[in-house]
Formats: structure tokens, sequence, C-alpha cells
């Protein structure tokens, strides 16, 4: 049973659940919140502290669940308001809290509002509550301006009548105009419909998308992006970083925040927010500010090579942020936007990852085994930062991307707006593997030869949950431990300092007396102990040596050091110079 604590948010350890892909029960192939239910006590047991819930509402999956129809409701497909008022129950009772997604820059063509809004026609009401403009030329037959939508294509779509919506995403997710008092209000009753229920905290979509300057001229929006180890931004940073973009992270939008907070701190608890604001460092922290939603994504992590100093310069930046507003830091290395960290670890530094997904994975090879080692040190890295930790469904299992979805199959917006070029998301959206046979591993069951959405690959069996489990050099047990430690020695207010050994060996030295110590190289190092020091948990299963008093540390290898009681004095660690 949860406890009150307007502060669990701070360090919590968050499963984010794809609901599509993750447990069906219905046998229709597709995953459902009775699955998110029914798996609950899976959740529990892998030691997460709260569970966010990606889109559910009704939706026509033109961007897989974030076009939404309606934001008060359940799309019939994965069940009802009962089944999300069963999750609240049964997470509670196991002392999990529950985060939904808001989409609040954008509905789906299909909401009431829209339909309202094409029907009353031009310099009507209901229109302004969308970006409506005018066209340019004879008749209004050209688009507004040169912007561009993020997937692919103009970002301006036609009505026939002369006026043209915007639609930063794709045609069927048009933008809501928040300069409307309309607008936020809406939003201000979707977010206590949600809290009246039970909800603890929001997720919020696109956060630094919502205030728009339709008066600036520059032409053309930011471009989808995608880094060098295959992270692809749902909604790219700003041109502008001094909050004049036309398109994001405008010094507007935070004034929408204010007021999201306000109703948010009308409950007690208060409920709790984390912005999706991918903008520029400086910026981030200013939607973390308890005036506002409280916690922000912060993503560098994501876009980060393997190597330590690059890891650490992330790590004292975000830790920095967060501490200058009074908040805490997020650390998040998978989601639904970006490949797979398990991947993105076994590609070839500065690997094409566009070109490697158009390849079915082929060129250039993933080394999946070095991948894995790397992911499961990376997050036991993470695990032992101050913060809160967001996990991806899937990640305790050690999934890897899926390249070589059919391109009939291929469901993600991107591929098509982008005319082919792009496949984008699908390959970290597979359904989950919960059984090592069967025709859909568990997923859910058989009912007239239904398939899943997107295609489970033929692996899939020998990285379930049902394989992991009960062995002792699995991922999925690897994470249980981890979160088990974490959860037993961990203290909310410890402080860390990050100190670099060398140029492969990263420490992080907490005030409660826990030691983390990554070694991002290829050659094992000494790990120096200190009296009354023991090694407490390897992402490496066979090394370190609990109990060994001259232990190694091997390469892309994390350990934790823990106080045995003797009083440690941390004077020194690895030292790969030795």
């Amino acid at each position: 049973m949860i406890t009150p604590d307007a502060d669990w948010w701070r360090d919590a350890v968050v499963y984010q659940v794809y609901p599509r892909a993750f447990a069906d029960t219905t046998g229709d192939g597709v995953g459902d919140l009775g699955g998110v239910r029914s798996r609950l006590p899976y959740l529990a047991a892998l030691g997460v502290d709260a569970v966010w819930l990606s889109p559910f509402y009704p939706s026509a999956l033109a961007d897989g669940g974030y076009d939404v129809d309606d934001y008060c409701a359940v799309d019939p497909a994965l069940g009802s308001l009962d089944d999300v008022d069963g999750i609240l129950r049964d997470a509670h009772a196991l002392g999990m809290r529950v985060i939904v997604d808001i989409v609040p820059n954008h509905s789906s063509d299909r909401h009431a509002w829209f339909r309202a809004a094409l029907a009353a026609g031009p310099g009507s009401p209901e229109r302004a509550r969308y970006v409506f403009r005018q066209g340019r030329g004879e008749a209004g037959a050209l688009p507004p301006n040169g912007w561009t939508s993020l997937f692919g294509g103009s970002a301006w779509h036609p009505v026939g009548d002369g006026t043209w919506y915007l639609h930063l995403f794709a045609p069927e997710q048009p933008d809501f105009d928040w300069s409307n008092p309309e607008v936020r209000e809406m939003f201000h009753d979707v977010l206590r419909f949600w809290a009246d229920r039970g909800v603890d905290g929001f997720r919020v979509d696109v956060a630094h998308g919502l205030a728009k300057d339709l008066s600036d001229p520059l032409p053309g929006s930011s471009s989808l992006s995608m880094g060098p180890v295959g992270s692809m931004d749902a909604a790219p940073p700003p041109r502008r970083a001094d909050g004049t973009d036309p398109l994001f992270d405008r010094d507007e939008v935070h004034e929408i925040f204010a007021g999201w907070r306000r109703v948010l701190d009308e409950y007690d608890p208060p409920r709790s927010a984390v912005a999706e604001a991918w903008v520029p460092a400086h910026r981030r922290a200013l939607y973390a500010r308890p005036t506002e939603l409280g916690q922000a994504f912060e993503f560098p992590l994501l876009e980060s090579p393997w190597c330590a100093a690059a890891f650490a310069e992330a790590i004292r930046e975000n830790l920095t942020l967060a501490a200058s507003v009074g908040s805490s830091s997020t650390w998040v290395l998978s989601n639904h936007d970006v490949i797979r960290h398990t991947t993105r670890y076994g590609l070839p530094p500065g690997a094409d990852a566009v070109a490697w997904l158009m390849s079915d994975g082929g060129d250039p090879r993933e080394d999946r085994d070095r991948g894995l080692r790397r992911a499961r040190a990376a997050t036991q890295l993470i695990l032992a930062l101050p913060g809160s930790t967001y996990l991806y469904q899937g990640e305790e299992l050690g999934l890897p991307e899926v390249p070589d979805i059919p391109r009939s199959a291929l469901q993600d917006p991107i591929w098509v707006r982008s005319s082919g070029s792009r496949k984008g998301r699908d390959g970290s959206r597979v359904p989950l593997p919960w059984t090592s046979t069967g025709p859909r591993f568990g997923f859910g069951p058989e009912r007239d030869g239904s398939a899943t959405p997107l295609p489970q690959p033929s692996w899939f069996g020998t990285l379930s949950v049902e394989a992991q489990t009960d062995d002792p050099t699995s991922t999925i047990e690897f994470y249980r431990s981890a979160l088990t430690e974490r959860r037993r020695r961990f203290e909310r207010a410890a402080m860390c300092s990050i100190v670099e050994h060398g140029e492969d060996v990263l420490e992080v030295r907490r005030s409660d007396g826990v030691r983390s110590l990554t070694n991002f190289g290829d050659v094992p190092v000494p790990l120096r102990l200190a009296p009354g020091e023991v090694v407490g948990l390897s992402s490496d299963p066979s090394a370190p040596i609990p109990g060994d008093r001259a232990p190694m540390l091997p390469g892309e290898t994390t350990a934790w050091l823990f106080d045995n009681g003797a009083g440690v004095t941390h004077t020194y660690a690895a030292d790969p110079q030795k």
C-alpha cells in the first residue's frame, strides 16, 4: 500500500508501459489495460515505484496513440475507465503509483472540438481553439508559410475553403492554439478528471511545443533529428535558445505550466508532473521549477556515446541544473521514441542509425553481447545517481531493437511521411515476450489467427520473462537485485560527487556510504576497497566476486561497493594505472 509522500517522485524508479505492446488479455493481438493490470504483480516484484502508462485514449493510431480523440476516455480496444480504476486500486495496493500521459500540443482530427471547427468554418470560435490560417496565393491554394512537419512534408494541411491548419506532427494531429483560454481550461479539467480518479502524476508530451508565434517569418521548422547512435527526438530542440523560437520553448509556455501547477497543488499530496522538453540544457530546468511541472526529462544520456567523459559531463550538468531549481534529476536510457540502448551500445561508434535500420540491421553488424554488457553497466550506473530513474518496458529483459520488421508491417508515420527513407520507432515497440514458446511468446491468447500489431522475431523467446526468471546470470534477475539494493541502501537526500579515474573509470561517490564504479574500457582494473567495504552488486554476474579482497572490475561493467559496518573512508577507488 502506498503511503502519503509528497516527494515520492524525487527518487522513484518509474516503469514505462506502452499498453498496446505490453500484454493482451482478449486475444485480438493488441495489448490492453486488462493486460497491464494482470502484470502489475510482475512490476511490483521487479521493484519499481511507479508505472507510467503511455496513451490509452481513443485514437485512430496515426501516431501510436499520441493522436487523442478524447482525453477523458479509454479506447474500447484497450478497455474502459473501470479498467483504469482497477489498475489504480491494484497498483496502490502493491505500493506503486500511477502516472498517465497527457498530450497537450495537439489532439487527433477526430476530436469533437476539431470536428466542430471544420463544420463551423473560417473565423468561428470553434476554429479559434486550433491554429487555422488563411493560405497564400489565389484562393489560399498555398500553405501560410514554409514550416515543415517533424514527420516530413508541410506542417500545414488544407481544409478546402482557403484555410489551412497547423500540424507539427502528422496531419491527423492538429495543433491546439494555447493562446485561447478555452484550451487552457479544457486541459485543467483533464488534469482534474484523472487526479480525481486517483492518478498520482502526469508525463507531459512535447511540453516545449505549446506556445507558438505564427507571425514569425522564419521558414521551415526543425527537422526530425537522429543522433549518431540512433536517438530519435520526438520533438527536436528549437533553433533559437533564448525563448523566442517561433515553435518550441517559447517563454510564454511557462505561464501555461504555472496554471497547471496551481491545479496539481489542489490535491493532497500534490500531483507530480514531468516534462518531455527537448530544449537546450540551460532552458530545461525552467520546466522543472516547483512553480511549474516540478521535473523534466534530462535526455543527454540518450545521445551520449559510450565514454566515461561524456557520461560524467552529462551527469554533472543534470545534477547542477536540477539543484538550481530545487528539483531532482531524471535518468533515462530508453523510451518509445528511441532505439533501445542495448542496441545503441552494440553499434560501432559513429554508426548511421537511419542506414542501419534501413539495412534491416545488417550493416553495420550489431554486437549484441557487447551492447547488453554496456546496457547493464549503464543501468546500474544511473540507478546509483540521486534522482528518479525511468525504465522502458522490456529493458529489464535486455531486449535489443528489432530492425528487420517487414516494410509492410511498419506503422510509424515517420515511415510514410519520409517517403520510405526512415523506418521510424517501431523497432522499440514490438510486443513483449513473456514465455519461451508459443505463437505470441505469452503476449496474449490467440483468437481467430489474429497477429500482434508488430511482428515478434523468432528469437524473442530466448529473452522472455520465463526464460530469464530464476537464472542468476540473467538481465531480469540483475534488475531485480539492483532495484532491491537501491531501495534498501540508498537515501533520498544523499549527495554525490562524480570522480573520473583516468580515461575509463567513473565513480559515483554517495554520502550514504555507497560507491558505484563503472569501467567504460575494455581492460579490467583493480578495485581498491577501503576498510569495511565490500562488493555488493556487479552488472557482470561473474566478477567481481563478493568477499574477494582483491577484486578486479571487468571492462564495460559497473560495481556497487557497500559499507559493511566497519566505517568506510573514501580516500581512493579504482586506479586504472595499477
